[in-house]
């Protein structure tokens, strides 16, 4: 069902409405009746366009048109296998790719439901033929309503048809309602203001691909003069993915809590996930403590994209990986290496949705585009640079939905 917020803004909305369909009905001195009716029905039909108009974009139709319907076709579609199909003589084919497609919906069914989907198809293939019968007698010709025995069929495969819609429908707000709670405890979870102490700020910002995602961005506060910047990536998209990464952030706090820094850190990380994940699971993880005074940054990258470090002198440098991922192997070495955030650097931090992303001719973003934004704009504030990159991102794939979590961390040290 809606959220609590969604409650009171459609109640609001629909009391305005009814508020200014009474004040209209209110007869006034002197009006006539017919002034009055074409007064009514004129406000009714502008309080009706605003109640169900309101909040809808030229954009957000184009979407729906362009981007939902391909999105639909191609979650049906995709365990169907076309390429079996193609071999099949053409007059098996349809009748083959028509009876696949039936399955792939069914099966995504309850089993009762599934049920009633397979008695609304068959009922409205016994009710194929036209809906209004012509007949004639002794009194003569006349044209009625289902007159052809099918349209019974075909009007109870209707009801059938929107009774499950409606059922669905309700199990999608449901859902969608518990999404939302769980997207705003995950934002609650990440850094939701810029972080400064001594010469180093940070910023940071994620645009997950579905309600929730499985990027982990952190800033975690070690002593006067450290902190800890993390950038993880659980592999999956939507809710499972959420879930492991607010288990990760919790093991990774409590064991910092517990005095553990770098390798050893990230050793018992690794034993504890690969106790506690699916053995088909796996992180990638940048996990940094910086010096905010000295600029000194120790890091182990456990898999996950090299970051780059912005010099002020105009040169990019890579922080490549030097351990394996998180949640494969048992007992894996974890080894650190150090560089040096200077005066006016610049750290960035990403998750593979920036550079995998791709456009309507499947090219991918890459890093090379991330590089040369990078190089071009490294002089922008670090907010204009993560939202400008982000946007340079979103216009290069167009009408192509991110299919994974986008997640940009910044760290600049002054001067």
């Amino acid at each position: 069902m809606p959220s609590k917020p969604e409650l009171t803004h459609l109640g609001e909305r629909l009391a305005d409405l009814g508020s200014r369909f009474e004040e209209k009905t209110r007869p006034r001195p002197g009006e006539d009746a017919s002034t009055q009716g074409r007064g009514l029905f004129r406000t009714l039909y502008w309080n009706l366009k605003d109640l169900f108009t309101q909040g809808v974009s030229k954009e957000a139709v184009r979407d729906m048109v362009r981007r939902d319907v391909r999105d639909t076709y191609r979650y049906f579609a995709r365990d169907v296998d076309f390429e079996a199909l193609r071999r099949l003589p053409w007059y098996k084919r349809y009748f083959a790719t028509a009876w696949k497609f039936f399955l792939v919906l069914a099966y995504r069914l309850s089993p009762p439901r599934r049920i009633a989907f397979a008695i609304a198809m068959f009922a409205l293939l016994f009710g194929w033929g036209p809906l209004i019968g012509v007949n004639s007698d002794e009194n003569g010709t006349h044209i009625s309503l289902f007159g052809n025995p099918g349209g019974a069929y075909w009007l109870l495969s209707v009801l059938i048809f929107v009774s499950l819609l409606f059922m669905e429908l309700k199990d999608k707000l449901d859902l969608k309602s518990d999404l939302e709670i769980a997207r705003e405890i995950q934002f609650g979870l990440i850094p939701s203001k810029p972080f400064e102490q001594d010469q180093i700020s940070i910023h940071c910002t994620m645009r997950p691909a579905n309600t929730v995602g499985g990027d982990y961005c952190d800033i975690v506060h070690l002593d006067e003069h450290q902190v800890a910047v993390v950038l993880g990536d659980v592999a999956g998209k939507g809710m499972p993915a959420a879930l492991l990464m607010a288990l990760l952030q919790g093991s990774l706090r409590t064991l910092v809590t517990a005095g553990l820094r770098g390798s050893e850190l990230m050793t018992k990380l690794n034993q504890y996930l690969c106790t506690s994940i699916p053995s088909n699971s796996l992180i990638t993880l940048f996990y940094g403590e910086l010096n905010t005074v000295t600029g000194v940054l120790r890091f182990v990258n456990a898999g996950h994209n090299a970051p780059f470090v912005i010099r002020t002198q105009g040169g990019l440098e890579r922080l490549h990986s030097n351990s394996i991922v998180l949640g494969v192997l048992e007992k894996p070495v974890f080894l650190e290496s150090e560089t040096t955030i200077g005066p006016g650097d610049q750290l960035l931090l990403f998750t593979d949705g920036i550079t995998e992303a791709f456009n309507l001719a499947l090219e991918e973003y890459g890093e090379a585009r991330l590089g040369a934004f990078l190089q071009l704009n490294s002089r922008l504030p670090q907010e204009q640079l993560i939202q400008g990159l982000l946007n340079d991102v979103l216009v290069f794939c167009k009408e192509v939905k991110p299919i994974d979590d986008m997640t940009l961390l910044s760290a600049r040290r002054k001067g």
